[in-house]
């Protein structure tokens, strides 16, 4: 090795100042040893008192609170909701297999007889659809009265009773609605809410031929308005010949499916049974629950199936 010698006083100097940083800055350390184990386990020991920190302070915070609202509320309080208050998901149905026979035929029926005269009864002029619909409407203000009587909802009977009224006479027989124009608006009850509101429930599901989705109940029901109407007899429209009631039962019914925009199987779900069957239900057990004035049904016991 070949150093080069320095020249001079200032090459002198600055041959012994690096030297000497040479000599001072020169030193041997050594890495701490490698323990991953060991840094795992104190990080988990941290995790654990930082969770059981955050646990303490929500233990205290829910102390607080039942602290503070012990003035206000008993100590012995229910909670608000059980998972015993849920309304089942299930629906009551022990003659599902018959429904479902039904349901078909009455999807059959409805594609090839009820629909087109459905059809062809909306392309007639939108005056002639209005005055049918108001006069088969005006017909049922009659078992709507009487129910209302027998559910003892008199306020609501004065007003249908004077509906029916104004629209026979001012109306022309019903068929012009002048009640609404007055603001009496129309209220439809029938026998299947009046035995709802003396308690009785809406029964197994059923699936009446042509008539659709229902309940027992409300089959009983739609007899028992059969039979008021019948009963009272509203201009000898009711009783005598097949070709009379044939006269007023196929118009009315023509018309009322006129007025339904449900088409069978047009979901495109392989469910559909089970999902009209689901919402007819539960859209009954809701209006059952606001009609039941003097009697409430036994609550049903726990996993009881919707209807049951």
């Amino acid at each position: 090795m070949i150093i080069a010698r320095p020249h001079g006083l200032l090459g002198f100097v600055g041959a012994l100042l690096l030297a000497g940083c040479a000599s001072n800055g020169l030193e041997i350390r050594s890495l701490p040893p490698a323990t991953p184990a060991a840094d795992n386990a104190a990080a988990a020991a941290n995790a654990e008192a930082l969770a059981a920190a955050m646990a303490d302070e929500t233990t205290n915070a829910a102390a607080k609170a039942t602290a503070t609202d012990a003035g206000n509320a008993p100590a012995d309080r229910p909670p608000l909701f059980t998972p015993a208050d849920a309304p089942s998901m299930r629906t009551y149905d022990p003659f599902e297999r018959l429904n479902r026979f039904t349901y078909r035929f009455n999807a059959r029926f409805d594609d090839a007889i009820f629909l087109p005269l459905a059809n062809g009864y909306r392309r007639l002029p939108l005056s002639v659809q209005t005055a049918t619909h108001n006069f088969f409407t005006n017909l049922d203000e009659v078992k709507s009265v009487i129910n209302y009587v027998l559910q003892f909802r008199l306020r609501y009977a004065v007003r249908t009773l004077g509906r029916f009224v104004v629209n026979s006479t001012i109306g022309i027989g019903g068929l012009i609605d002048v009640a609404k124009d007055i603001k009496m608006p129309r209220a439809q009850t029938g026998f299947s809410d009046t035995l709802a509101t003396y308690g009785v429930h809406p029964g197994p599901y059923l699936v009446i031929p042509l008539l659709g989705p229902s309940t027992l109940r409300d089959g009983i029901g739609f007899a028992g308005d059969y039979g008021i109407n019948w009963a009272v007899n509203v201009g000898d429209l009711y009783r005598g010949s097949y070709w009379k009631a044939a006269a007023i039962d196929i118009p009315w019914a023509v018309d009322a499916r006129a007025n339904v925009d449900f088409r069978y199987y047009a979901t495109g779900s392989p469910f559909e049974y089970q999902q009209i069957r689901f919402l007819y239900v539960r859209k009954r057990l809701i209006e059952d629950a606001g009609l039941r004035r003097y009697s409430r049904p036994t609550p049903p016991p726990a996993g009881a199936e919707a209807g049951q």
